[in-house]
């Protein structure tokens, strides 16, 4: 087979994975990234306008929604999220990280503590709802739920829009779950 030939069927190829991939990120983003983690107890999820957040309160009976893109009240979408979640009888708690940058050992401990003491079920979101989102969940499924590492780390995954790639900024965020698992003791 000629080579101009192999190229151009390795272009097309490559073309329908990446048009693939850009379709199911962009249908996860439409439906605001929203996925039971542990049913009846942790939720994730992407910014949510105020009739979706309304609407899984509702649904899944949230008590607390933690919001990882920390307070921010001079936003228009912060101040509709704070009157959802009032509105419906739940509590908000903002924590402020950034996918960019990785949490120390301390801040990785604080998360989990404000999770683990936080009145369930909980809805956990960020902008996006990947990457700090992901980290987050993974930690609380191996952390809190006590769920096997192997099966905690798809949490921080393409499946749920993380693209774990080490020349990308959000990689801090695995780079964060690799420092903590190894101050804690567990294999990586």
């Amino acid at each position: 087979m000629k080579l101009h030939i192999i190229a151009r069927r390795i272009g097309v190829a490559t073309g329908a994975l990446a048009l693939g991939l850009g379709g199911y990120l962009g249908a996860l983003q439409l439906t605001g990234n929203f996925h039971e983690v542990i049913a009846g107890k942790f939720y994730r999820s992407a910014q949510l306008s105020p009739d979706k957040l309304a609407a899984y309160i509702d649904r899944y009976g949230i008590k607390t929604v933690i919001n990882l893109r920390g307070e921010s009240p001079q936003s228009e979408w912060y101040r509709r999220e704070v009157e959802t979640i009032r509105a419906h009888n739940a509590g908000i708690v903002d924590f402020h990280m950034s996918a960019r940058r990785m949490l120390t050992i301390e801040q990785s401990r604080e998360l989990i503590a404000l999770m683990r003491n936080a009145p369930g079920p909980i809805l956990i979101h960020c902008s996006a709802g990947a990457d700090r989102t992901g980290l987050a969940s993974v930690m609380y499924m191996q952390q809190i739920a006590g769920v096997d590492e192997e099966t905690a780390e798809w949490q921080l995954s393409p499946l749920y829009g993380h693209l774990n790639l080490p020349f990308l900024s959000v990689y801090a965020m695995d780079d964060t779950w690799e420092s903590f698992e190894k101050a804690i003791g567990l294999d990586s």
